[in-house]
């Protein structure tokens, strides 16, 4: 996905959360964070779906939203990426600079 600048490995998520690798396993069954796997065969997570030690607040709420609009995974994250001139920038941006409501609204209104 060439929307996505940088992408970790389930242990660098872990190792940036602090967290054991089978919890972030975990958290990506749950719905809490998002991945795809890749052509070598490993699952790998947006960077920018980080900040700093946790995870971009209100993500796991959006991508329950997405995933109940029949997103999968890789369409999910395609969408966070998408630059979106009403926001401005893309979906992760604005959740990364606490405009959730508004990327939550337009999650919502995929699955009408």
């Amino acid at each position: 996905m060439s929307e996505v600048d940088e992408w970790l490995t389930v242990t660098e998520v872990g190792e940036r959360l602090g967290l054991p690798v089978s919890r972030i396993q975990q958290m990506l069954r749950d719905g809490a964070l998002a991945g795809v796997r890749q052509d070598d065969g490993q699952v790998r997570v947006p960077a920018d779906l980080l900040v700093g030690d946790a995870v971009v607040k209100g993500l796991n709420g959006v991508l329950t939203l997405l995933r109940d609009a029949g997103y999968s995974d890789d369409e999910a994250l395609r969408w966070l990426h998408t630059p979106d001139d009403t926001l401005p920038g893309t979906p992760v941006e604005a959740l990364r600079t606490d405009r959730g409501k508004e990327v939550k609204r337009r999650a919502q209104a995929l699955g009408f």
